[in-house]
């Protein structure tokens, strides 16, 4: 996802000299599939082909070791160089513009376009919903429209009744009509304060829900990456935040993209590190000196917070208020996953999205396997209550769904953002049926 922007700026600074080919080499058996691996190119509004190398060939023809690797080669076929990691865009830029004045000397650059067939994004209420976030105290549900760059706010029966963002890509404040995000995900409520993980903008964005206005109150606008101390909020560069949870004037961030929690003191507008050396590993012990892997789920019980810890296929704890220790609850490294019921480790997940607590239950979305899962934390127990494990977009007692980012539980229903579907899924508990919530407009 980071590479992504640089790439893009590359075509764009580049467009008939310059042909990107991404070679997709899947971790995860579920991003093999080909339909899969086509919803996220139109997630990420992708406009170069992929290619599936489910069976890891090109992986090994160019002698590949990490993801991403960058592979630069030029007009006569020829590898130039070989990089991995992130933040090469530079260094590219200025490769390719010295290269583009060899070849055209030489007579050996090829500048006619190349073009592609793009699929289009869906014609749909929703585009990729990310999370969701059902406050039973008000019958509110609040939706990140994560393809549509937009927060949707509805009753639980689903008639919409406000909309935070133009639905157009920015980092604008104001209004809700003027706000603008890109592909918000993690919400988080405190008062008339709704806080947003605006994840690909690497900033925290507060809605005023009284006053339907958005500003930011932390983060630059560039990514950052590791941390170590602390600082004031708007002069910290986050790292695609992806989840938020508040406790007590503390809103609880998952950074995904440097392998952290983060905590920020509301009443202060100051950050720091709470959790994880930024090392992508699954290391238990004092939360300074823990590692975590994509953490992209948060959720609290009031005495604990709890993690999708996704990369791992795990799901972890932090006491709040007591040795504060990093302990997994389940999940045991980062290429051991799969689907399996169970108690510790006998449990496989399979890069677990989102995480909800109710009731002294932790409830999962088991996002690659297609399920929604309970884990009871005391005995470590998982078990499956909604999804085949194939992905689908069926309604009731067989329900199914298609990478189910986000969940949120209100007494015995379980809110879900099917996010494949473009949809918002209902699980009743007491039913185990599953249903599509109509989304519509209205007024409150």
């Amino acid at each position: 996802m980071h590479v992504l922007p640089e790439l893009d700026a590359l075509e764009k600074a580049f467009p008939v000299e310059l042909v990107v080919i991404g070679i997709h080499s899947a971790k995860f058996p579920n991003e093999r599939e080909a339909e899969n691996i086509r919803q996220a190119i139109l997630r990420h509004g992708l406009a170069h082909p992929v290619v599936n190398d489910d069976q890891f060939l090109i992986w090994r023809s160019y002698a590949v070791r990490a993801w991403p690797t960058l592979v630069l080669i030029d007009p006569q076929g020829y590898i130039v160089t070989t990089l991995a990691g992130e933040g090469h865009g530079n260094h590219l830029r200025h490769m390719i513009a010295t290269l583009i004045q060899e070849h055209r000397k030489k007579g050996t650059l090829k500048e006619d376009p190349v073009h592609f067939h793009r699929d289009q994004m869906p014609e749909t209420t929703l585009a990729f919903p990310g999370k969701v976030l059902a406050d039973g105290d008000s019958s509110r549900l609040f939706i990140a429209d994560t393809g549509h760059h937009r927060i949707l706010i509805s009753g639980l029966s689903g008639k919409i009744f406000e909309v935070a963002g133009t639905g157009r890509m920015g980092a604008t404040d104001g209004s809700f009509e003027q706000a603008a995000f890109r592909s918000p995900q993690g919400l988080a409520l405190a008062g008339n304060s709704l806080y947003v993980a605006d994840t690909e903008n690497h900033l925290i964005r507060r809605l005023d829900l009284d006053t339907r206005t958005a500003e930011t109150i932390a983060g630059t606008g560039r990514q950052g990456s590791v941390i170590r101390g602390r600082g004031p909020a708007p002069q910290m560069s986050l790292n695609s935040p992806w989840d938020l949870c508040h406790v007590d004037g503390r809103l609880y961030i998952a950074m995904a993209g440097c392998h952290q929690i983060w905590v920020m003191d509301l009443a202060t507008a100051e950050l720091a590190l709470y959790a994880g050396t930024g090392k992508e590993q699954i290391i238990d012990g004092p939360r300074l000196e823990g590692a975590l892997a994509q953490p992209s789920g948060l959720s609290t019980d009031g005495q604990a917070l709890y993690i999708a810890d996704s990369e791992i296929s795990a799901i972890r704890t932090i006491d709040l208020y007591g040795a504060e220790r990093l302990r997994t609850l389940v999940g045991q490294g980062l290429f051991i996953f799969g689907d399996q019921d169970g108690i510790g480790e006998e449990v496989r997940l399979q890069h677990p999205l989102g995480i909800s607590c109710a009731g002294g239950r932790v409830y999962v979305a088991d996002t690659y396997n297609h399920k929604i899962k309970v884990l009871y934390p005391t005995m470590r127990a998982v078990k499956a209550l909604f999804g085949t494990g194939q992905a689908g977009q069926r309604d009731g007692q067989h329900a199914e769904f298609s990478e189910p980012g986000g969940l949120s539980v209100v007494e015995d229903r379980i809110y879900i953002a099917d996010t494949n579907n473009h949809r918002v899924r209902v699980a009743d508990l007491s039913s185990a049926q599953v249903t599509t919530l109509a989304l519509f407009m209205g007024e409150r």
